[in-house]
């Protein structure tokens, strides 16, 4: 409708406008607004109210606003309101029904890379991993939903300073590769990372033993094959748990055959320059409101740092997948690091012409709102994690129902997933386990809640599923239909933005009105068969809608709640 209105505002007035019906947060007076009468009334130095009355008598006499509105009408001091009529939603959502993916409007096919997880091998997963893994998959699912052709690579940070560390401690301890456990990289880690925080000899040591290692140093080779194995191996078992699965477990150790093709690129464009002995790149720009400093390619010693290797690995993945865009999803305090990596891609032949994104991640808070915490004061590794909500949610429960271990789990699952995507992902958050375990409320648990019971209603109820009729028979009823009416936008808008959070939220307010529309609906015993046959096809339509949703925010569906 927002064609007609546009070519009813040019025709009136002469001025071209984006004009566009927005949802009514008024729903008890119409279903749909217009308020850029306000605009116009600026623009034309005339009175809103008597600019909406001339477009609105416009609409009233176009055959595409009859069809769908039973009601328009301006109203002061210059809002258009819109009434949709019965026919038409529920013709719209009968085509939701029959057709795929609910008639949403897909966008055109790209291939696209999507860069996400991102642990840095040689430690355990502890609760800051959770985010980018849990948010990257979701807009892993939600590209694919949308018809893309989607390669996901965890990018593991395999060969950074961590390994120079924890090789050193390795060799100081006389343990041979062969030797090597988790137990012992989990130990070992924190304890040669706090001495290079005090030892600046120890640091300089274990950052000469990363530049032997990336030059192929056939003992420090074998130390880091073992390191990666049992790493890949414990991070392949906790995002086997959390439901993030990848196409590519590549890390920055397979970029570094692509470091000199690189080197040629840019020295080809003439923009690798020397800096006190370092190769860099220079990426400020004039109009640029901060100091962007240049990428270092290679520090003077030789070694080279991620920017490197993101370059390289952008390098490969042109050569390999040829995509139209690669998005990195990650901490939003590497916002510098990819403006920087980007830039210097857009300089190269080789890359210029990929599409980059960057999508940054606020942190994951406890109730005193600074970084998550144990209550032993210590950031929590992810099986702790898991354990402690297990707990709490159990403890919350008041109906004493008794969960297998399989329910449990996805119920675990979904408080943790849900907790994060119903945020804005560039905001930081508070993970409040107490409140978000809940079976009330905006949680996890509520949605799963939900679902189950749509299924009993539906189950209990069992009758012939048809196209509805053209009757909406009371306002929790057409509440529940114009929600759903939102899908398409919904998704797009949530693609479009990268936002899972869009999609949560919305999932969370469909359940609201599921909620609602049978506790004033009473299916049981009705004894209007088309009334009953209406609702319980609209139901239908409604649990298939929340359990594709739900695929898409990562969460599992328990046989019970």
């Amino acid at each position: 409708m927002n064609k007609e209105l546009n070519e009813i505002i040019k025709n009136l007035f002469n001025i071209e406008t984006n004009a566009k019906i927005l949802i009514s947060n008024r729903p008890d007076l119409c279903d749909y607004q217009y308020n850029g009468t306000f605009e116009l009334a600026k623009n034309l130095h005339q009175n809103p109210y008597e600019i909406g009355e001339k477009i609105v008598e416009k609409l009233n006499t176009n055959e595409e606003a009859l069809k769908k509105f039973s009601k328009i009408e301006c109203v002061r001091p210059g809002f258009i309101n819109f009434t949709l009529t019965d026919t038409y939603i529920n013709e719209q959502l009968n085509k939701m029904t029959s057709v795929n993916k609910f008639n949403i409007t897909l966008p055109k096919q790209e291939t696209i890379v999507i860069d996400y997880g991102g642990a840095n091998v040689a430690k355990p997963l502890h609760v800051g991993h959770l985010r980018p893994a849990i948010v990257g998959e979701s807009i892993k699912r939600l590209l694919k939903y949308m018809n893309q052709n989607v390669i996901a690579d965890v990018h593991l940070g395999d060969y950074g300073l961590q390994i120079g560390q924890v090789i050193y401690g390795l060799k100081q301890e006389n343990i041979t590769p062969s030797e090597i456990t988790l137990e012992i990289l989990s130990d070992l880690y924190p304890k040669i990372s706090g001495l290079c925080k005090e030892n600046e000899s120890i640091k300089e040591i274990c950052a000469s033993i990363t530049k032997d290692l990336q030059d192929g140093h056939v003992e420090y080779q074998a130390y880091f094959k073992e390191i990666l194995e049992i790493s890949k191996k414990d991070i392949k078992k906790m995002y086997d748990y959390l439901g993030v699965s990848f196409d590519l477990w590549l890390g920055e150790s397979n970029a570094y055959p692509y470091i000199l093709d690189v080197k040629n690129s840019l020295e080809k464009e003439k923009i690798l320059k020397t800096s006190e002995g370092a190769k860099v790149v220079v990426v400020r720009k004039e109009n640029d409101k901060i100091e962007v400093p240049p990428l270092i390619f290679q520090k003077s010693n030789g070694a080279y740092l991620y920017g490197t290797t993101d370059l390289a690995t952008l390098f490969q993945r042109e050569k390999d997948y040829h995509p139209n865009k690669v998005l990195y999803v990650a901490d939003s305090r590497q916002s510098m690091h990819f403006t920087q990596v980007f830039r210097v891609a857009k300089k190269i032949e080789e890359t210029k012409n990929i599409d980059c994104e960057f999508l940054g991640l606020g942190t994951i808070n406890g109730k005193d709102n600074k970084p998550f915490k144990t209550r032993a004061g210590n950031t929590p590794k992810l099986e702790e994690l898991f354990s402690e909500t297990k707990t709490i949610f159990l403890n919350n429960e008041n109906h004493n129902t008794e969960y297998d271990n399989s329910d449990l789990e996805k119920i675990v699952g979904s408080i943790i997933k849900f907790a994060d995507l119903q945020n804005n992902r560039e905001k930081e958050y508070i993970f409040d386990i107490e409140k978000f375990s809940k079976t009330t409320g905006k949680t996890g648990p509520y949605i799963l809640y939900t679902y189950v019971r749509t299924k009993k209603i539906i189950q209990n109820n069992e009758t012939f599923v048809d196209n509805l009729s053209k009757t909406i028979y009371n306002v929790h009823d057409r509440g529940l239909r114009l929600k759903i009416l939102e899908l398409d936008e919904i998704l797009n808008y949530a693609f479009k933005t990268r936002m899972p959070s869009v999609i949560a939220n919305y999932l969370y307010e469909i359940c609201v009105l599921v909620n609602a529309f049978y506790e004033n609906n009473h299916i049981n015993n009705l004894e209007d068969h088309e009334k009953k046959r209406d609702w319980v096809t609209l139901l239908s339509l409604t649990l298939d809608i929340i359990k594709d949703l739900l695929e898409i925010l990562v969460m599992e569906i328990p046989s019970k709640m």
